[in-house]
């Protein structure tokens, strides 16, 4: 069965960083494109980013805005999401999930918090 467990969240001030980590197993994973969504309170889900199988090309929601950075191991089976200059509004559950988009995503992990406040 596919597993995605997600680790790194915590609580930090506004401008600070994090490194979000996702273990994958269960599925061949060099062969699938992944991504991360987040969901704050009382929200939809919400798609942050993916990157595609190889590792060669990667997008980003525009709220980005260039502060965050997915990356992969296909050695390890993991995928990560470097979170620069966090802010408040970048509160949420952040989940990775196999597949590119929401509407592809087949699987996605239990989530881990992040938290962005003074």
């Amino acid at each position: 069965a596919v597993q995605l467990v997600e680790s790194g969240g915590g609580l930090v001030q506004p401008g600070g960083s994090l490194r979000l980590s996702c273990a994958a197993s269960g599925f061949v994973f060099k062969d699938y494109y992944m991504s991360w969504v987040r969901q704050a309170p009382g929200k939809e889900i919400e798609w942050v980013c993916a990157i595609r199988s190889g590792g060669m090309q990667e997008w980003y929601a525009e709220f980005v805005n260039k502060r965050f950075r997915i990356s992969r191991d296909d050695a390890k089976n993991m995928v990560y999401l470097q979170l620069n200059n966090l802010q408040p509004y970048d509160t949420a559950v952040y989940y990775c999930a196999k597949g590119a988009t929401t509407d592809t995503m087949t699987d996605r992990g239990q989530g881990t918090q992040v938290t962005v406040s003074s």
